[in-house]
């Protein structure tokens, strides 16, 4: 999964609206559904960590801890963690 390039510290406006994503963004980003999101975060209390933000209370997730969470996801998987796979394991 391709990671979006951060703009120049330059332009901080741009860098905000790249910093934190919408439910929306981070579902494209994470190539999952909003729904998905929704239903991790509301119902299941797991996914990816998420804040609300402003006066009407908009749920976001920064970029930075989607691509934490993604890092932990892959090396919670056996396929992906050579240590966690029982293969790997001498008798």
């Amino acid at each position: 999964m391709p990671a979006r390039p951060l703009p120049s510290p330059t332009a901080p406006s741009t860098a905000v609206r790249t910093a934190f994503l919408t439910v929306k963004d981070a579902a494209d980003y994470l190539g999952l559904s909003p729904h998905t999101l929704y239903v991790w975060r509301r119902h299941r209390r797991q996914g990816p960590p998420s804040f609300r933000m402003g006066p009407r209370g908009r749920v976001m997730y920064r970029v930075e801890a989607l691509d934490a969470w993604v890092r932990e996801q892959e090396q919670a998987d056996s396929r992906s963690n050579p240590a966690l796979n029982p293969l790997s394991v001498r008798p």
